[in-house]
């Protein structure tokens, strides 16, 4: 059955979404990188719950869900040039902490729904955070950088090392996170890079950690539109790579990370080589 009515609405069941990523192309063993809009997917029994247990079901005891969670900081339009803050400030700032720091709402509720999810891991650098549920979760998320934390020995390089795929389930195109790891490994001029200072939480206290970063929040170099990331995900799928289907009542897209993150870089190598 794949809606079950109840009362006046119809919702999805958990094995109708399982069926919908198979038929994606969502495999056993695979390690995925997941945006979701739970809204596009439209109402399921278990809301964000039952997203995950599709994907559990499918990837099964050998697989792992991520998803990019990065952390509320509310605090950087304070930041000056130097990307540093007003000591008399630094009291008020609540600091990340793994453990327990939301994720950014502006990834909507899956992500938080996956961080608080039992037995889930979640990467310490605050900004380029990642989340990851089953076999391998630790592996993904340990050690990641403060510094260009999207960048080698983050869990997007992890991601594409063990040839796992990224899965936009309604998501924005312009969303997907991986994106900016290709930014990271791309051969251009003028990358804009970023400094801030974050209060992080150690065993020992809280420490104000000065991070260095390839811009994420305004395109990495001048001449890009801001919604780039859409265009590269669409060329990418109109070159016969990547997948498009529909999962519950949301239009997804499943895309190898590896071969996204190539075509990622020869795309802005090919606009902005000297």
């Amino acid at each position: 059955m794949r809606r079950v009515r109840l009362g006046d609405g119809g919702f999805w069941t958990i094995p109708a979404l399982a069926d919908d990523l198979a038929t994606l192309g969502l495999m056993a063993g695979d390690a995925v990188m997941v945006h979701a809009s739970l809204r596009a997917i439209g109402p399921v029994l278990g809301s964000a719950d039952g997203v995950i247990a599709a994907l559990r079901q499918v990837v099964g005891p050998d697989g792992c869900i991520l998803s990019y969670v990065s952390w509320l900081e509310q605090f950087e339009d304070a930041l000056d040039e130097d990307g540093r803050l007003d000591p008399a400030l630094k009291p008020f700032i609540p600091a990340f902490d793994a453990a327990t720091s939301r994720a950014n709402p502006d990834h909507g509720w899956f992500a938080e729904a996956l961080r608080t999810t039992p037995g889930t891991r979640r990467s310490g650098n605050p900004g380029a955070s990642v989340a990851a549920l089953g076999a391998g979760a630790e592996a993904f998320t340990a050690n990641h950088p403060l510094d260009h934390g999207y960048g080698e020995g983050s869990p997007f390089a992890r991601l594409v090392a063990a040839g796992g795929k990224v899965l936009m389930l309604g998501a924005p195109l312009d969303t997907m996170s991986l994106l900016h790891h290709a930014e990271h490994l791309a051969d251009i001029p003028g990358k804009h890079v970023r400094h801030l200072e974050v209060p992080i939480m150690t065993a020992s206290g809280i420490i104000w950690q000065k991070i260095e970063e390839f811009d994420t929040v305004d395109p990495v170099v001048d001449g890009l539109d801001d919604d780039y990331f859409a265009a590269i995900v669409e060329a990418f799928l109109a070159s016969g790579q990547g997948v498009r289907g529909t999962v519950g009542d949301a239009a997804s897209v499943l895309v190898p990370a590896a071969a996204m993150t190539r075509f990622a870089v020869d795309w802005l190598e090919d606009r902005f080589r000297d």
